[in-house]
């Protein structure tokens, strides 16, 4: 632990931050920047223009609005903060994680633009005069257009994964929105990539730019089996229940984000039966050094802790490593995996990963060039083994190493004035002996299964893995002739659809997965093949899409042309004309595995 003490910690309170902000940053209880934050929040106090590469979850949106939340001027009511996002749902999530920032910064408004929601709605918000504007760049550019959203007082904008704006063919209308832009204001541009498209736009449009590169790690310990669970319907705390009743451990670190994360977890553990203790950098050295004093003794069994907190811990016993949150970039995460596995011995990693974070999973895999198996959920019948089990051979091991003669001389006397079965009394015995802890467990939350699932986590490999291929090979074929093409079948549990647009009219790959991905809510890795030909298009979109979503997916605009989807036959060739192929309507066919949806809203363009 003396190596911990001899490295100087920065904090959020060395980084200059307004009161406010710094106030709600302490009450979430975050401990210690991340890399990305420790180097991005003065250059951007200072007003200076930034240039981050850094991967997604190394906390790039605390990075930017921390320290431009800071120098908001509350009493100008006119929008002082822009961010664009390539997604709806990155957006939203942006959105929330400023107005959680900003709490205490009273008269501050955060309104989040996306295409997909009712324009009157955004209206109404806009009239509200808020300070910071979050949205696609679509949508933002729709409503410059329009004129219902003034930037000549922008003080800064921040272009998040920009890569991914490329990628999704939205380059273009970003340059549109830079140039709508005061000079003065400030930039700050993060991708975890720098393509030359990108790099050319920060050339262009940041003034001496301070560049941050943030490193990671590629490498894990072969001796450690890492393995990943997705949060679902259970609750975090009771998927963990379930893996402390199976998994065979000597002693285990949970790994939290906040100080107030260590002793909450700590607490709830320990009235779970666990033996477990926080650690975390509020408590003072000697406490710290106590808690790691009684797991090596054998004292305590679980400690759940922080980064900063467990940095340099060293213990045996350690089998066992829990990523309870996930880690912000993929260095803590062979940090955190580290502290078992040491020096020849065996353990294990387990990953919890919400839906929202799986693109950092699939960052630690390329970065640690080590696959994290998904696995399967103790359930409540492996639990009742695993008791039984631990019953009887707790039960064995008294007969062996205890004088029972006195209990015997007792059970003796009941049987004799009870005339009972001793089978029923030892059934009776076993019973009270249970009651703290059943050995048939009660199932009080049941676990539903991801939606955005399909199966097995190797369909990833079987469909093409769509996370790492470019959009560029969604299987494009060259069309035989003008308006045709071969007969086209759609993969397991996708529905094919024609649309109106095709290369005559300039429409690219990336531009139909854009309008798809922001009008639809459906993740772009959910979105099959695309076959472009001269006037149209097919693409294949999860089956069981709503009817109001069709409907609005059919005014949605591509390269000044509708799309004006439709349903193809799987029976068809796709290359009928369009005139003579009926407008039909997507079957029902179970849950869709798109994002819910408003019925109230109305068709807009793409965004």
């Amino acid at each position: 632990m003396s190596d911990t003490e001899q490295t100087p910690v920065i904090t959020f309170a060395d980084l200059g931050l307004s009161d406010a902000v710094l106030k709600a940053v302490n009450e979430a209880g975050y401990e210690k920047p991340s890399p990305i934050q420790e180097q991005s929040i003065a250059p951007l106090l200072e007003g200076r223009d930034l240039l981050g590469q850094a991967q997604t979850g190394t906390g790039k949106t605390a990075a930017f609005s921390l320290p431009l939340l800071s120098r908001i001027n509350l009493k100008a009511k006119k929008p002082q903060m822009l961010v664009l996002a390539p997604t709806r749902e990155l957006a939203i999530q942006v959105a929330e994680s400023i107005q959680s920032y900003a709490r205490y910064m009273k008269g501050l408004h955060v309104l989040p633009i996306y295409g997909g929601q009712s324009m009157g709605i955004q209206l109404r918000q806009l009239q509200r005069n808020p300070q910071v504007v979050v949205g696609t760049p679509g949508r933002i550019l729709d409503h410059l257009r329009r004129g219902t959203l003034k930037l000549d007082e922008l003080q800064s904008l921040v272009l998040d994964e920009a890569d991914e704006m490329l990628r999704m063919g939205f380059i273009d209308d970003v340059e549109t929105i830079l140039k709508e832009t005061p000079e003065n204001r400030q930039v700050a541009l993060f991708s975890a990539t720098m393509p030359g498209p990108i790099h050319r736009v920060a050339t262009r449009y940041l003034k001496d730019p301070v560049e941050i590169r943030i490193k990671t790690k590629t490498s894990t310990i072969d001796t450690i089996t890492q393995r990943y669970w997705q949060v679902t319907g259970m609750h975090k705390l009771e998927a963990l229940t379930r893996i402390l009743e199976v998994e065979e451990f000597d002693a285990m670190i949970i790994f939290v984000r906040t100080k107030n994360a260590t002793a909450e977890l700590a607490e709830k553990l320990e009235a779970r039966g666990y033996s477990s203790s926080p650690l975390n950098g509020d408590m003072n050295q000697a406490a710290r050094e106590k808690a790691v004093a009684r797991m090596k003794k054998g004292q305590l069994d679980i400690l759940v802790a922080t980064d900063v907190a467990a940095r340099g811990l060293d213990i045996e016993r350690i089998s066992h490593v829990v990523n309870y949150d996930i880690p912000y970039d993929t260095e803590s995460y062979v940090h955190r995996i580290g502290r078992t596995g040491r020096a020849g011995r065996k353990g294990t990693a387990i990953l919890f990963v919400s839906p929202r974070e799986k693109r950092m999973l699939f960052a630690i895999e390329k970065a640690t060039r080590q696959p994290i198996e998904k696995m399967q959920l103790p359930s409540t019948e492996d639990i009742a083994d695993r008791r039984v089990m631990q019953f009887t051979q707790q039960l064995s091991e008294t007969i062996e190493a205890q004088d029972l003669a006195f209990f015997q001389e007792v059970i003796s006397n009941y049987q004799d004035s009870h005339d009972a079965d001793p089978l029923e009394i030892a059934a009776a015995l076993t019973y009270l002996v249970q009651k703290s802890r059943p050995l048939k467990p009660v199932v009080h939350v049941r676990e539903r299964p991801a939606r955005a699932e399909r199966g097995d986590r190797n369909d990833r490999g079987e469909r093409g893995s769509r996370r790492d291929r470019d959009n560029s090979n969604r299987s494009e074929r060259a069309p035989r002739r003008s308006n045709q093409s071969a007969p086209h079948r759609s993969e397991d549990g996708m529905q094919t659809y024609r649309v109106e647009v095709g290369r005559t009219h300039g429409v690219e790959v990336k531009n139909i997965v854009g309008a798809i991905a922001n009008e639809a809510g459906i993740d772009s890795k959910d979105i099959g093949r695309i076959n472009l030909q001269d006037s149209f298009s097919t693409i294949d979109l999860p089956e069981g899409m709503p009817k109001d979503l069709f409907q609005q997916l059919r005014k949605v605009w591509v390269c000044n042309k509708q799309l004006d989807i439709s349903l193809v036959n799987n029976n068809e060739a796709a290359g009928e004309d369009s005139g003579d192929q009926a407008r039909r309507k997507p079957r029902r066919s179970g849950k869709p595995r798109s994002r819910s949806r408003d019925t109230s809203r109305r068709p807009s363009r793409n965004k």
